[in-house]
Order: C-alpha cells, then sequence, then structure tokens
C-alpha cells in the first residue's frame, strides 16, 4: 500500500485492496474514505469486500465519491466537511491519489496559501500545478487583505550572520540542490568574536571585517532586503518594501539588537569623553586608544542584566586593558572597577577561581548587582543602581576616566513584536531541536532564540548543523531527532597570551573540546590562546561558514518505529 502524508491527520492513497486494509489498520488509521465512484474501471476491486474488512478492523468507511477530472467546489466543501467529523488519521484513495490530493487542497484553500498546498502535495509526489490559479482565486476571495507570495524558496532564512550563513552551509553540504533564500540587508559581514581583541590591541579591525558577497553562498539566492513581520500562518515573510516571501521552512537568525539607548546619555557619549565599548565594530579600536592613553585614574567597565551576547566580553575587556596596565607598570595608579548586574563574577563556578587570581593580580575591585543607568559624558560620570542582599536598590554615582560599556540587550523589535516570540520577545523554540514550539516549519538559532544557552558564536556552530538535520528530517516527513547540547564557548582573555577557555553546555555542565592534559579550560592556557588568536578566525570563515563541521556534530536520536514497523520487527 502506498499512503502518502498531506497532514499528521491525513494521507492519501491509490486504490487500495482488501489486503491493505488491515495494514492500515496496523499503522494507525482510524477513518478510511473512498473518493472513487464503483465501477470506475474493469480492473477496480470489490467495494463491498473493502468495506467488510473495514468494519473487520474496527475502523470507520465512508464513500465520498468523484469523477475523475471533474472536482467541484461543492465536492471540496464535502470533503473539508467531513474531515471535520471523522476520527483521525485519515486515509482517503482513489485511482491515483489525485482526486483526494485535489479535494484536500481545494478544501484548504481559503485558510492556507496556494503555494503551500502545492508544495505539500508535490512533496507526496501529486503535481497539482493546473490548480494553481482555482487555489489563489479561492484564497483571496476569503484573505482579501492577505498577499500572495510572488516569490517562494524551499528554505528561507532571516540573517546572514553567523547563525544564517552556517546553517546554509550545513543544509547544503546535506543537500546542494536545496532552493535557499538568505534575507539580509547589510553588506558586511562581522567576525564578532574578534572584537574584544581590537579593543585589546591584538586584531585590526579590518580583520573583522568581510564583504558579504564572500561570504554568501553561490548556491543561495541573497535577497538584499529587511524584513518587517512574518505571517506564519501563510507560511510568508513579509520585506520592508511590503513583498511576500513565501517558504516551505523558515530559519530565523537575526542575532540581538543592542540597546543603547536603554542606558540614559548613553547614545550621545559614545566614541567621546572616554566612553567606549567593544560591541561596536567602529568603536573597538578607541577602546585600545583609551588604553594606552590612560596613565592613572579611574577605569569602569560594566555588564548589563542577562541575557546578553559573549556573557564574558565585559570582563575580557577589563583583563587586557588591566594587563597592557600591568607590563606597562601603571596598574597601581589606575583604579580599576568591574560594575555588573550580575551576583556572581561568571556563570558557570568552575572557571572563577581562576578569574579570581587575575581580580587579585590587577586589584580590581568587583561591584556585583550594580547596573549601569545613565552617563554624563560632559562630567565623566556614570550612574548606577545596586541592589543589596536584601534587595534594597541604592543610587550610586562614580567618577571615570575611562568607562566601558557593555549595552543592555534585547531581541529585535520585528521578532519581538511578531508571533514568533515568547513572552519576553525572544523566539520561542525548543531548546534541543530548536524547531519553533507552535510552528512546525520554522526553526531559529543563535542569539535571538530563547534557548537557555550562551549566546556566542561557538554556540552557533554546534547548533547549526542540529537545525540542518532537523530540517532534512522534516523535508523527508520525520519528525526532528538532531539534538543541540547547549554547548557554548567563551575564551576568556585574562592576559595577552593566556586564556581560561571555557567551554560548557546546559546546566553548566562542563564540555570540554580537549583532553585535560592538553587544554584544562579552568586553568589559564597559552594554547588556548593561540586557539583564539589564530585558529578560531580560519574555523570560523573556512570551516562553519563552508559546512565543514568538525568536532560539531550533532547528536541524533534514534528513530523510534511507526506501529507497522514495530509489528514487523516483533515477527
Amino acid at each position: 500500500m502506498d499512503a502518502r502524508k498531506l497532514t499528521p491527520f491525513l494521507s492519501v492513497a491509490p486504490q487500495i485492496s482488501v489486503e491493505d486494509v488491515g495494514l492500515a489498520a496496523s499503522m494507525g488509521f482510524k477513518t478510511l474514505i473512498c473518493n472513487r465512484p464503483e465501477n470506475e474501471s474493469e480492473d477496480q476491486p470489490e467495494m463491498q469486500a473493502i468495506i467488510d474488512a473495514a468494519q473487520a478492523q474496527g475502523m470507520d468507511w465512508h464513500f465520498q465519491p468523484v469523477i475523475s477530472g471533474k472536482v467541484t467546489d461543492e465536492n471540496a466543501a464535502d470533503f473539508g466537511s467531513l474531515l471535520k467529523e471523522v476520527q483521525g488519521p485519515v486515509l482517503a484513495f482513489c485511482r491515483t491519489g489525485t482526486r483526494c490530493t485535489t479535494l484536500w487542497a481545494l478544501s484548504e484553500a481559503k485558510h492556507l496559501d496556494p503555494n503551500t498546498l502545492l508544495e505539500t502535495a508535490k512533496g507526496a509526489g501529486y503535481d497539482l500545478a493546473g490548480l494553481r490559479a482555482r487555489l489563489e482565486t479561492i484564497h483571496q476571495a476569503s484573505n482579501p487583505a492577505v498577499k500572495i507570495a510572488g516569490r517562494r524558496h524551499e528554505i528561507v532564512i532571516v540573517g546572514g550572520g553567523a547563525g544564517g550563513q552556517a546553517v546554509a552551509a550545513s543544509l547544503l553540504k546535506r543537500r546542494p540542490d536545496l532552493d535557499i533564500a538568505i534575507i539580509e540587508p547589510r553588506t558586511e559581514h562581522y567576525y564578532q568574536p574578534g572584537w574584544t581583541l581590537v579593543g585589546g590591541g591584538v586584531f585590526n579591525r579590518a580583520e573583522t571585517i568581510r564583504p558579504m558577497a564572500d561570504v554568501m553562498p553561490k548556491q543561495a539566492t541573497w535577497i538584499q532586503s529587511a524584513v518587517s513581520s512574518f505571517d506564519p500562518d501563510q507560511h510568508q515573510v513579509i520585506l520592508e518594501d511590503g513583498e511576500s516571501i513565501g517558504y516551505r521552512f523558515l530559519v530565523v537568525a537575526p542575532g540581538l539588537s543592542l540597546n543603547w539607548e536603554g542606558v540614559k546619555g548613553l547614545k550621545e557619549t559614545l566614541g567621546s569623553n572616554g566612553v567606549t565599548s567593544n560591541y561596536m565594530v567602529d568603536l573597538a579600536p578607541y577602546t585600545w586608544e583609551l588604553v594606552q592613553a590612560l596613565k592613572r585614574g579611574k577605569a569602569l567597565f560594566t555588564q548589563p542584566p542577562m541575557p546578553i551576547k559573549c556573557a564574558g566580553a565585559p570582563q575580557k575587556a577589563m583583563y587586557l586593558s588591566c594587563d597592557h596596565w600591568f607590563r606597562n607598570d601603571r596598574i597601581n595608579d589606575i583604579d580599576v572597577e568591574f560594575c555588573t548586574s550580575t551576583p556572581g563574577l561568571f556563570g558557570v563556578a568552575d572557571y572563577v577561581p581562576a578569574l579570581m587570581e587575575y581580580v587579585k593580580k590587577y586589584q580590581a575591585q568587583l561591584c556585583f548587582q550594580t547596573t549601569l543607568v545613565e552617563v554624563d559624558g560632559a562630567s565623566k560620570t556614570a550612574h548606577f543602581k545596586q541592589t543589596n542582599a536584601e534587595g534594597e536598590v541604592t543610587d550610586i554615582e562614580k567618577h571615570f576616566d575611562m568607562l566601558h560599556v557593555c549595552p543592555p540587550q534585547k531581541a529585535p523589535d520585528f521578532i519581538a513584536n511578531s508571533p514568533l516570540a515568547d513572552a519576553a520577545g525572544w523566539i520561542d523554540i525548543s531548546p534541543e531541536t530548536m524547531q519553533h514550539v507552535r510552528y512546525g516549519d520554522i526553526f531559529a538559532l543563535g542569539d535571538a532564540g530563547n534557548s537557555p544557552n550562551a549566546k556566542t558564536a561557538a554556540a552557533v556552530r554546534k547548533q547549526a548543523p542540529a537545525v540542518a538535520e532537523n530540517i532534512i528530517f522534516a523535508l523527508n516527513g520525520e519528525s526532528p531527532r538532531a539534538v543541540y547540547d547547549g554547548y557554548g564557548s567563551c575564551p576568556l582573555t585574562v592576559e595577552r597570551g593566556k586564556i581560561v577557555l571555557a567551554e560548557f553546555g546546559y546546566g553548566g555542565k562542563l564540555l570540554p573540546s580537549f583532553p585535560k592534559w592538553l587544554v584544562n579550560g579552568t586553568e589559564p592556557s597559552t594554547l588556548a590562546w593561540l586557539l583564539k588568536e589564530k585558529l578560531l578566525p580560519w574555523l570560523y570563515f573556512e570551516a562553519m561558514l563552508e559546512g565543514r563541521e568538525w568536532m560539531a556534530g550533532p547528536k541524533i536520536l534514534p528513530k523510534t518505529p511507526n506501529k507497522h514497523e514495530a509489528l514487523d520487527s516483533q515477527k
């Protein structure tokens, strides 16, 4: 029996035999619908025998005959009404299955985008292209405000950053013929993990920037525009110019937004008055200028409430700055403070002892639960809200000669205000499969998702293959089985030439990539520094963005057999 799934509720098939009825029952079907008139051809099996077999199996039987090539709107309405009444899963059959598929498409045309219906039918082996005009007329009449997508792609990826490019490369590695479109308005692609090293005088800013055209896969279509909204019920993405782009599967990887306006006065003084941030590529060189110029005075480094991308970056800026001052015998003349909104130095306790040794070495003062709320650049004054152990909040004013700010961060507005978002504005996904919890044809990775992992490029490197595998499973009609374990990495640059290589997954579980004798992640390591400075940029551009998944392949869960396969395995 050749049963082809259109939806989890409905499958269609060519003419079935009496023997096929028992097979259908073993596969879990509860209802049979015959859309073929009796005596349509001489080779047609006897109807009553199939009815009797269905009754013997405890299956419901419905006869709704349709003349081949003459499927009416009334036929489709009757079919749609019947599906609302019967118990599923349902198996509908006719001579080839085409009439059943046509009935389903016409009955759903009021609610579903015609491209989605045609692609679903095609995926089941039925070409209904000749039905397009009819489907579009029905859909438009029922949804006058909905614009039917002018362009459509099998896979649409929102975002051409690390997540979007990596998942495109992983998908094309598995299926080079996939029709993929990447929506990205920017003309430059940034290697953001390098900006801390730019602020520390190790990298040149130009080393972290490449033309977007150079990293865009040649097999993919680049839609150089911005997304304004999503219409997941119609399987469409709406661009800023109003154009609708249709998709079969959608991958959302837009990154997050830096909320400079979240600190009063910050945006107005950035890049002047000693106020800087390595979170902006244009300002990272200014950080290094300030570090070199500062001979004495107070240097403040801030970290906002979580979540933020690369949660270790704010203190990395502090360590590299202090290392320069230490090497140039200035550290005793510079008062260093690290003001963080968090209750501790780092979220995974195993790495804190090594970090504390450097805090002591650099004579830095730690100010926990201290949040920057305002900056007055002209008077070089920073204002904080500090919360004590009893939950009492105090306003604190600090003077500075240099202020390195990590800005508050949030999901982009077009994500937060969309049907894809959770209550906090992040994309609502499964933390393991990266599939949207409400829309099965949507996946997300990178900083905009609500999975509780560290928002780092290393996390994206592990997420991308998992998303790619799960999309391939979905294209094949299977449930996602590739699992992301929450891996993230934060190479904490504690001094020039040494790094504490923090690698961990969900729940703070340590997930080291190397044996302890080679790189002990809980201790400062010269080899880890060489990895960060020399290997990781190459690994990013030449491996991750090319679909090479060295040490990044996802765990694939075993396939759960359906009832038919389970019965076969017991024979």
